[in-house]
């Protein structure tokens, strides 16, 4: 009798336990966080303030995304920069919802815009995808969003060098972490800017030690989602390579003097759900500093 008791216990527990994960894997699928971060530099005389959005994946907060513009406008961003994946790649997949939130986003701020591993296989596998990308592309070109394919731009008056990094298909392998080539991002990009502060958008995280050799002052990526579930002690799960607790799954790190935030992202994909890892929109407020 004591046996069986003490099994009745654990089976209620276990049930009572699945009920309640079952819950937050609901609530933290569809809500949203805003991270903040607040870095000193002395390459700036004022502050500067921005929002950093990744990895949508076509999901809608409320209808015609206002819960998530609702936030966007109570942050007041100088500008907003994009780390890509804000559509799907998948056959005669609809990105709608995507187009509309980024028509209304465009028409109240300035928008740059990175591709992530999503828009780039659209645009390099038009065997399978169609004209998906070049459909997307032709939806906002009358935006005014700037899209930085490898590009680089700078903010105004503002000392903000701003690049874009499409890294190729070969660094997207599942399972594995392949090296990345000497002088890789160089062939790419070029130089780095000079005095001027740089902000390198590269989705992948993987490469950060890499990404931290070019010396950008801070790099913002995305890809991960978190790790999909964020576990005590250990972090996220899994990544969208298939690697078990990837060490990059979120938040501030550091290598070479460089600096990452790494975004949890706000929407999901090939695991379509989140569990205790909520989506996030992330604030950085630059800080000269004498602030």
């Amino acid at each position: 009798m004591e046996m069986t008791g003490l099994f009745s216990v654990l089976l209620v527990i276990l049930i009572c336990f699945v009920i309640f994960c079952c819950w937050c894997m609901i609530w933290d699928s569809n809500r949203f966080v805003v991270q903040k971060y607040y870095l000193q530099t002395e390459k700036l005389e004022e502050e500067v303030r921005f929002l950093f959005l990744s990895d949508l994946h076509n999901k809608e907060y409320g209808p015609g995304n206002v819960r998530l513009l609702e936030e966007i406008q109570k942050q007041n961003p100088d500008f907003i920069l994009i780390g890509g994946d804000m559509m799907n790649a998948k056959p005669g997949a609809s990105f709608e919802k995507t187009v509309s939130f980024l028509k209304v986003l465009s028409s109240k701020y300035k928008v740059y815009y990175a591709l992530g591993n999503h828009e780039y296989r659209a645009r390099i596998y038009p065997e399978t995808y169609g004209t998906l990308y070049n459909d997307f592309r032709s939806a906002l070109k009358d935006t005014g969003i700037r899209f930085l394919d490898n590009e680089h731009v700078q903010i105004g008056e503002k000392k903000i060098w701003i690049t874009g990094l499409t890294i190729d298909k070969y660094y997207y392998k599942r399972f594995v972490k392949r090296k990345m080539k000497p002088g890789y991002l160089e062939s790419v990009l070029g130089e780095k800017s000079g005095d001027q502060y740089q902000i390198l958008l590269a989705h992948n995280p993987d490469y950060f030690r890499d990404y931290a050799q070019w010396k950008p002052d801070l790099v913002l990526s995305g890809h991960v989602h978190g790790g999909v579930i964020k576990l005590p002690f250990l972090g996220g799960v899994v990544a969208p390579s298939l690697r078990p607790f990837p060490h990059y799954d979120g938040g501030l790190f550091e290598e070479y003097g460089c600096k990452m935030i790494l975004s949890r992202g706000l929407g999901m994909h090939t695991i379509p759900v989140r569990l205790f890892n909520p989506g996030e929109l992330i604030l950085v407020e630059l800080l000269p500093t004498s602030e």
